[in-house]
């Protein structure tokens, strides 16, 4: 019985995956969810009690795939700036095969931000910001940087990377562009973005 529940929490789980990637948090059902899962509303409601518990989740599940791979580029003790070369490609990557993610976590961090604070030290985020600051301020102390606090620059990569996805609504008409052009955008971003902020902090 114990494996026949694991079995049917994954299917429903995988199928609320495919709902939130088409429809995001606030536009998926349960209805929808069930639907996909082949399954009832009444089973999905066995398994998670709410389409917030369903969602956390879904989240939880995407942290332990993603951020394990983006920690470890972030860890590596290669130059900070073949680190930022691979991780901003793959930071967007992971945003744009997960694009409700950004969606969620600024609903979480508007409703229940200890809740989302809780899911991402569970994963062992909060150990590679150090580690990047101090590459970072190295990297003045030495005179290869110019003087700007460490923490401003990793938010400024974090932002640059997600701002596109978060606001791709805006972006489209602001720009002109239907899904195929901002599709090309984004790759294009993932390919000049790093070099892009580097220059931006290296002395000239």
């Amino acid at each position: 019985m114990e494996q026949e529940i694991t079995i049917s929490e994954e299917k429903i789980i995988e199928a609320a995956r495919n709902v939130f990637h088409r429809k995001g948090f606030d536009g998926a059902r349960m209805q929808e969810i069930a639907d996909e899962a082949g399954i009832n509303k009444a089973m999905l409601h066995y398994y998670f009690r709410s389409k917030d518990q369903l969602f956390e989740a879904v989240f939880k599940e995407a942290l332990g795939r993603i951020f394990p791979m983006l920690l470890s580029i972030l860890m590596s003790d290669e130059p900070i700036e073949e680190n930022l070369k691979k991780f901003i490609p793959a930071y967007i990557d992971t945003i744009k095969k997960h694009p409700y993610l950004p969606g969620f976590v600024l609903h979480e961090m508007t409703r229940n931000p200890e809740r989302l604070t809780n899911m991402v030290r569970s994963v062992g985020v909060a150990s590679a910001p150090p580690k990047i600051l101090q590459q970072l301020q190295k990297g003045m102390d030495e005179g290869r940087y110019i003087a700007i606090a460490p923490e401003q620059i990793l938010v400024s990569v974090l932002a640059a990377c997600i701002f596109p996805f978060v606001a791709k609504p805006m972006v489209k008409v602001a720009l002109g562009m239907d899904d195929e052009k901002f599709d090309q955008f984004i790759n294009q971003r993932k390919e000049q973005l790093p070099e892009f902020l580097l220059n931006g902090i290296k002395k000239k």
